[in-house]
């Protein structure tokens, strides 16, 4: 059984560049929130040349639009949004500084070029198991957009929340193997 890494979000460059495909990670930490409609708005805001309501440098953007939560939880379920969905607009915020994200599935190769390029890294985590991986969120805070509702921009404090390095800063891929 291969380790596990223990990383914090926000993530550093040289955190994101010691990343492999296929490491299996514990992420810690704070954790951005964001669906289709929030990445349209933040890519619109630098189109126009104005200033986005989050500083993205070293950030990590779970793809995910969670359920309410319980009574007794900060979140309801959040599994993770197919990452294709999000490809049109991550570039424009790779550049930004966004340093991860967090979903499932395959990235276009202008991404995985971005990814490569910037020494981000893209983690894939279950889909599927939502009500499972909310347990790893501890408090939920919406921080923009909060009319979109699920897809709001939320600002996520994670512990030992699981994925796995599906694209690396080195231009590796688990799906290539």
């Amino acid at each position: 059984m291969s380790e596990v890494i223990e990383i914090s979000a926000p993530l550093s460059e040289l955190n994101s560049r010691s990343l492999k495909a296929g490491d299996k990670v514990k992420i810690s930490g704070t954790l951005l929130a964001a669906r289709d409609q929030a990445h349209k708005r933040l890519c619109d805001l630098i189109d126009s040349g104005k200033k986005l309501p989050i500083d993205l440098k070293g950030q990590v953007i779970y793809y995910v639009g969670p359920t309410p939560p319980p009574p007794d939880r900060a979140i309801g379920s959040a599994g993770p949004t197919t990452s294709s969905r999000i490809d049109p607009f991550t570039v424009k915020l790779i550049e930004q500084g966004l340093k991860g994200m967090i979903g499932k599935g395959y990235r276009a190769d202008d991404v995985r070029q971005a990814i490569e390029k910037h020494r981000a890294v893209h983690f894939t985590t279950i889909g599927g198991a939502g009500a499972l991986l909310s347990k790893h969120i501890v408090k939920s805070e919406i921080i923009a957009y909060e009319d979109l509702g699920p897809e709001a921009i939320r600002k996520l404090e994670v512990v030992d929340f699981p994925a796995i390095v599906a694209y690396d800063s080195h231009g590796r891929s688990v799906y290539d193997r």
